[in-house]
């Protein structure tokens, strides 16, 4: 892969998409975006390749690759001071800006760095909570800026949301689309919302994992195994609305109904477009339409490709077992 890739920050993120793309085969420019004494930059620089270098070993010794190729990896990174940034950035086809979540110090640097990028270069904050429209008017030419969030460790995990703003063009999505698919990830576009998709299904779980245990219905170590053993073991095989598909959207209408009363609180109640779903006799598999469309699909092999990896999934935890006879 011929394709050159900046950083804009060289801390945390900046270093783990290093990783990403030099896997891929691209060179990567780790850009330090602050002005800093030479011997102050010689030093994170430093520890930026410490890191970067400790992260591949790391990656040999859980198998993903081979220790003869750390090295070969490692030349691929560059990690470059302030003063370059303009050479750096006019030759690089994509920008990934990492710096710290403050809205000045982003926009700041983002005004400068599109300032030196070449005209057809694409810009992508990674910020986790910042909206790309809040950061989208400090770039020259907004309709190449777009959001690209990454779940940590970026290196290992497959998704990345992209946020798509106002001014965003659809070849700027399309592009970052199909180059994040080249390297082996899976993006997924959203609107500009706050939490994207992922951190706002996980915030009200881990919010409600915790009301767990303050409430004391279980251990906190009997929770996690729930959401290892059950949650997790569904949700790694079906998506979430697939899931209400598959058991049927009257189903959780009915539940969330069941724990608002419960347990007192509207936090369990069900979003308008369950009961209009139900109104329209769409609530999954039972009617072929859901919130997907099941129109021409073989149900029932659709079900046993599902169970037969959730099979799978058994055999990797070693918990798939022969009957007792």
């Amino acid at each position: 892969m011929s394709m050159r890739i900046a950083t804009l920050g060289a801390g945390r993120m900046g270093r783990g998409l290093a990783v990403v793309f030099a896997y891929a085969g691209a060179n990567v420019a780790v850009v330090d975006f602050k002005e800093r004494p030479a011997p102050e930059f010689e030093k994170l620089a430093a520890e930026a390749r410490d890191e970067i270098v400790s992260t591949l070993h790391m990656l040999c010794r859980i198998g993903l690759m081979e220790t003869a190729h750390v090295d070969r990896l490692t030349a691929r990174i560059s990690i470059l001071p302030l003063a370059r940034a303009a050479e750096t950035f006019g030759d690089c086809e994509y920008i990934f800006e990492a710096l710290p979540e403050v809205l000045a110090v982003k926009r700041q640097a983002l005004k400068e760095a599109s300032r030196m990028a070449r005209s057809d270069a694409i810009i992508a904050s990674t910020t986790s909570t910042i909206l790309v429209d809040d950061l989208s008017d400090a770039v020259v030419d907004p309709a190449r800026f777009i959001n690209a969030h990454w779940l940590n460790p970026a290196y290992l995990v497959p998704l990345v949301e992209l946020s798509v703003g106002r001014r965003t063009s659809p070849e700027t999505t399309q592009q970052i689309r199909s180059m994040l698919e080249g390297v082996g990830k899976v993006p997924v576009v959203c609107g500009a919302s706050p939490g994207y998709i992922v951190p706002r299904i996980q915030g009200m779980a881990m919010n409600e994992a915790a009301r767990m245990v303050e409430e004391g219905v279980a251990s906190a170590e009997d929770i996690d195994k729930a959401v290892i053993y059950g949650f997790g073991f569904r949700f790694a095989i079906l998506g979430l609305l697939e899931f209400i598909d598959w058991g049927g959207g009257d189903i959780l209408y009915y539940t969330s109904r069941y724990m608002t009363e419960a347990l007192g609180h509207d936090r369990y109640a069900a979003p308008q477009i369950i009961e209009t779903n139900m109104k329209e006799g769409r609530i999954g598999l039972k009617t072929r339409q859901g919130f997907l469309n099941y129109d021409g699909v073989d149900v029932e092999s659709y079900r046993e490709k599902r169970l037969a990896a959730f099979a799978d999934s058994l055999r990797r935890l070693g918990l798939a077992r022969s009957p007792v006879l």
